[in-house]
Formats: C-alpha cells, structure tokens, sequence
C-alpha cells in the first residue's frame, strides 16, 4: 500500500546519516537538528544517547486480523492486541464475532480499531475528494459524517459490551487538521476506555506539534505514528521529537515497518517505549 507524504515532509524533517539500523546507536552519527515548528528549535540529540535497552523493557502491541494471529502474537510474548481487518486500505473495523471471539479467547489486552469500511462509505454520496495515490490513503480517508460517526459509536458501544480494552480512532478534517469535535464525541463514547490517535496523524496536514498537543489536550492516552513518514525508521526524526514533548502525557507508539532487526536502534534513537507491528514480536 502506497503512502502519501505531507506536503513538505523531507524539508521540515531531513533524515540523519543513519542508514544501517543493525548498527550500534554510537557508530552512526545521530545528531538532528530539526526545526520544531512551534516557535523554537530542539536541542541536537547527543551522540552519546541511550544504549540499546533491553528487549524485555519495551512493549509490543501485535496488529492481528484473524484470531488465530492473535493467539500466536499472545503465545510469542506481545503485550496488546491491536484488532482490525484489511491492511490493504490501513484498517477498518473488524467484524463484531471476531472482536468479541478474540476477547474472550486471550488473556492479554486487546485494543480494537474504530474505522467505517471505505467501500461502504464509497456507495453514498462523496462527502469528500478520493484519496491521493493508487491504493494509498489520505487525510480525506479520515473525514467522517454523521453517519459514519453514528455507526463508530455503535461500534465503540459493542466494544465495551464484549470487554475490549481501548479504542483507536482518529478523525480529520476536510482541511486535514485533527477533527476534536468528531474526537470529542468518540472519546466520549470510549470512556471510560483509553483512547489511542492512530496513523490518521501521519497524513494530518497541521503543524505537527500543535497536532500533538490537540489530541493530548482531548485526553488520547497514546499516538501510533509512522513519524509523518512512510515507515517508522525513516520517520524516527520527528518520533524523536514527539516523544520529547509528549514527555508524561501521552505514550508516543512508533508503528509501521517496525521489526525485530530494527527495533533496538528504534528505541534507542526515539526513546520510545511501545512499539506497533504485524512482524513483532
């Protein structure tokens, strides 16, 4: 599935000389210095950052689609379950005897995706453009009307009628900036639930630390970024960065093209605790 980059992306946030994720963090060089966008500039990360941490200290929430990869992600050591179905389009909601199979099936956490299935929303009148790019997908995938707003709650009711664990959602606006009121009423539908902001953010067309700060502000407890890149690692630079701001606030979860041979230099380099992945653990 393609991606489409925030206008202006490689500008705003270049990548550091860091191109072999399997070495040690001390062998590249590491030093970013990446304007903020909120009226100031970062300090460079030192050279001299973090050692690699130790695998056992970093917790992995496995994307499974079927409860039989659920199972196994749980049996080889993940921490959560994040539940959808079709990748192909980045995530919809997963059929209701699915979430509540899964629940009942796993003892570990399991996190549910709240997103109206595309080709369903594709047969009632366009509400806003097609997305950009062939099989890819764009802020416009994240505009929701009334009636798929109305049906998210519905979702979100089921999912805490079945015991999930949190929710994850997001909603823009047709501008591409981050949708609060539809998040206020899907938060407010989740509670007392956490709330996870999904990759909705990697295609938000706002500055991105204002955006941070907006979906803090609404009470998420976490953010699944691919760091407004097409892959986690190539975005590390500005996952770096929302870490450093999130600080306590909110959990920064890299996702998207984490694996087990990239995983540590992640770490080290964002100082991210979570991480999302298909291919983890």
């Amino acid at each position: 599935m393609t991606f489409s980059l925030v206008p202006g992306f490689a500008q705003r946030y270049p990548k550091d000389d860091e191109n072999n994720p399997s070495a040690a963090p001390d062998e590249r060089h590491s030093r970013l210095d990446l304007e903020s966008g909120s009226g100031g500039t970062p300090s460079p990360i030192p050279d001299d950052r973090h050692a690699r941490p130790d695998r056992a200290s970093l917790f992995i929430e496995t994307c499974c689609t079927t409860l039989e990869q659920a199972r196994s992600a749980q049996s080889r050591g993940a921490g959560r379950i994040e539940l959808c179905v079709d990748l192909s389009v980045g995530g919809v909601t997963p059929p209701r005897d699915l979430i509540r199979d899964v629940v009942a099936s796993l003892t570990i956490p399991v996190n549910v995706l709240i997103r109206p299935d595309r080709h369903s929303r594709l047969d009632r009148e366009p509400q806003t453009p097609d997305p950009v790019g062939d099989g890819g997908f764009s802020a416009a995938d994240f505009v929701y009307d009334e009636v798929d707003l109305q049906q998210m709650i519905e979702d979100i009711g089921y999912c805490k009628s079945v015991g999930v664990a949190g929710i994850v959602v997001g909603a823009l606006t047709p501008e591409g900036a981050i949708d609060r009121a539809a998040m206020r009423r899907l938060i407010a539908a989740a509670s007392p639930l956490p709330v996870t902001f999904h990759r909705a953010y990697d295609v938000c067309t706002a500055d991105p630390f204002i955006a941070l700060d907006q979906i803090i502000a609404l009470g998420c407890t976490r953010l699944l970024t691919s760091g407004q890149a097409p892959n986690a690692w190539d975005g590390r630079g500005l996952i770096t960065l929302l870490v450093r701001r999130a600080g306590s606030r909110l959990i920064v979860m890299p996702g998207c093209g984490v694996k087990p041979d990239n995983l540590a230099a992640l770490a080290a380099i964002t100082h991210a605790t979570e991480f999302h992945g298909t291919a983890i653990p």
